[in-house]
């Protein structure tokens, strides 16, 4: 299915209303993930929201649906992963990230107030190259799906790994392999890891393990867990390696100090409900 034809389906699935932007303060910067290693309007949001009061040193974390997660800083700063401007935060963020090896992890006319739209991919297809800081934010990115054309690296996903108030976290985007060593050295420390479990459009859900296994982060949030049967074959899975929670509502604010000593699976429910149906190609 076409970018535009997955639109369309959720469109078709979805009845939300408008909200508005403010603005926040600036704080200051902490590198901690590479312990010094450096390298459109929306369609649609949602209704009835404030912005979250956000203790210091805490992020606040919201499931919007499919692949989109939405972090919130102390210091103001807002990002959304793999935006497609279906599942859109309640405001304009001030960074979205976006893979365009699927048309549900993509917008190819991004709110024009988004100030940092960043792509896992460049334009010809050649590998990207993101390293940004923005108030107390730094996202960069780790291509993966890589393949070779005519002497020039190509590849269509990178993992972002955004860090904010001391926490690491990694969103794997349409990862379809493990990661290599030298992936993973690039990503850094890893505390949050947002990782896909429809077990065939990404990863299989053998792999998902491995990645997760490698990346030894403290919290694990599920993603594309509204194909049919993956999230109970994920949780089969997961759960003789990992204590598995669910919460009631979609947000949680946390922070360094709160995140568990042993592994941890955290679902939290979509901001549009489970029922909705997710869309995605291989």
């Amino acid at each position: 299915m076409s970018g535009f034809g997955n639109k369309v389906y959720l469109l078709l699935s979805i009845l939300v209303f408008i909200v508005a932007d403010n603005s926040q303060p600036a704080y200051g910067f902490e590198r901690a993930c590479m312990h010094g290693l450096v390298r459109s309007p929306a369609i649609l949001q949602l209704a009835k929201f404030e912005r979250a009061k956000i203790r210091n040193d805490h992020l606040n974390i919201s499931f919007i649906g499919h692949a989109v997660f939405f972090i919130e800083t102390p210091g103001g700063t807002s990002l959304a992963t793999d935006y497609n401007g279906l599942h859109t935060p309640p405001y304009v963020p001030d960074i979205v990230t976006m893979n365009p090896s699927a048309g549900t992890h993509y917008d190819d006319r991004p709110d024009p107030a988004i100030k940092f739209p960043l792509i896992g991919s460049n334009p010809d297809g050649s590998v990207a190259t993101v390293d940004i800081r923005y108030k107390d934010m730094r996202v960069y990115n780790v291509p993966t799906n890589v393949w070779k054309l005519k002497e020039v690296l190509h590849s269509d996903s990178s993992v972002f790994v955004m860090e904010s108030a001391g926490i690491c976290i990694a969103h794997l985007g349409h990862l379809h392999h493990a990661l290599g060593k030298k992936q993973l050295d690039l990503m850094g420390r890893i505390d949050i890891l947002m990782v896909p479990i429809d077990g065939y459009a990404t990863m299989s859900h053998e792999e998902v393990m491995k990645v997760i296994a490698d990346v030894k982060p403290k919290l694990i949030l599920p993603m594309h867990y509204h194909f049919p049967g993956s999230k109970q074959e994920f949780t089969e899975l997961a759960a003789p390696h990992y204590r598995i929670k669910e919460l009631k509502t979609p947000v949680f604010q946390i922070s360094r100090r709160d995140l568990p000593k042993k592994t941890e699976v955290l679902f939290l429910p979509s901001h549009y409900g489970d029922t909705l149906p997710s869309v995605d190609t291989p």
